[in-house]
């Protein structure tokens, strides 16, 4: 909604700073028709054939992709091992791939497609719950991201960001 039009009485929007680890993240997994549900509580979750995986599948590499949850409460994909993505990676080939992962994210492994989700509010992509008239013509500045390094939210400094770097 951009400025100029009328706002509903008392809407007030909000950012996608939510608590850390918050908004169900979860890998949806599938092939051949069917599928299961991987919930990202760890830190690290590591994907492969391997019996020490967390995501143990067959069929692919013993270590086929990792995801850390990092310090700005992103979910960082690094493919190790063969597989489509949907960020554009200049690798070289055998170099492993990185990706911040968004709520619809997919990505491949030997037959098997996995798609991220993560609620809405609290995908850090997504600032105000999506961007309306396209980036930063209508789109109003959120507050800059928590220090997320202690495990929790913490009230911003006042400075807004569009995105981060």
């Amino acid at each position: 909604m951009s400025d100029q039009q009328p706002r509903a009485a008392g809407y007030k929007p909000t950012t996608t700073h939510a608590e850390w680890g918050s908004g169900h993240p979860h890998l949806i997994i599938s092939r051949d028709g069917d599928h299961q549900v991987f919930h990202l509580k760890e830190e690290v979750v590591h994907i492969g054939s391997s019996d020490d995986n967390q995501v143990q599948l067959p069929d692919i590499d013993a270590l086929h992709a990792s995801i850390v949850h990092d310090e700005r409460d992103e979910y960082v994909l690094t493919m190790h091992g063969p597989g489509e993505m949907n960020a554009v990676s200049h690798a070289r080939p055998g170099e492993e791939r990185v990706e911040i992962l968004r709520t619809g994210a997919r990505f491949t492994a030997d037959g098997w497609t996995f798609v991220f989700s993560r609620e809405e509010f609290a995908d850090h992509g997504r600032p105000y719950g999506g961007r309306e008239g396209g980036e930063l013509s209508d789109q109003s500045a959120q507050p800059a991201r928590p220090d997320y390094r202690h495990g929790e939210a913490r009230p911003s400094d006042g400075e807004y960001e569009v995105k981060d770097g």
